[in-house]
């Protein structure tokens, strides 16, 4: 496997309404192991309550303060700050006012997780039950 440069501003990007993802490094370049993408939170994001079955999330603050809800417990993270969010673990996120962070998935293919909701969203399919079967085949379970 050769290394692999993604020069600043660079990265396949997803524009969402609540957030911009930049896909730093896909899980092709890490023989599968990690999917590393760079998140723009816009004003009132939020990330409804769910878990994964198998993936652990890194996040790495950059910029603004970003809230991890947990079951017992609420942590406002700001620049500096790593979360780690191991298999299993219910957690909602929120970020009133925008912010900046890294987030490292393991294992990876999150990146093909955002493909297909592209993918849905151009075809105009937006039943939610079609949203939470790919959502679920890409270890996100909701409440």
């Amino acid at each position: 496997m050769d290394q692999q440069i993604i020069a600043a501003g660079q990265g396949r990007n997803y524009d969402w309404s609540n957030d911009n993802i930049c896909v730093k490094t896909a899980q092709d370049a890490t023989g599968g192991r990690m999917t590393m993408v760079e998140d723009t939170l816009k004003p009132g994001f939020l990330l409804a309550r769910h878990h994964h079955r198998a993936m652990t999330e890194v996040f790495y603050i950059l910029d603004g303060e970003v809230e991890f809800r947990f079951d017992d417990e609420t942590v406002t993270a700001t620049p500096g700050m790593t979360v780690t969010i191991p298999p299993g673990v219910w957690h909602e996120v929120e970020c009133a006012n925008g912010g900046k962070l890294l987030t490292i998935f393991s294992p990876g293919g999150f990146e093909l997780y955002l493909e297909e909701l592209e993918t849905l969203q151009a075809a105009g399919i937006d039943d939610e039950a079609t949203y939470t079967t790919v959502a679920e085949k890409y270890d996100s379970w909701t409440a």
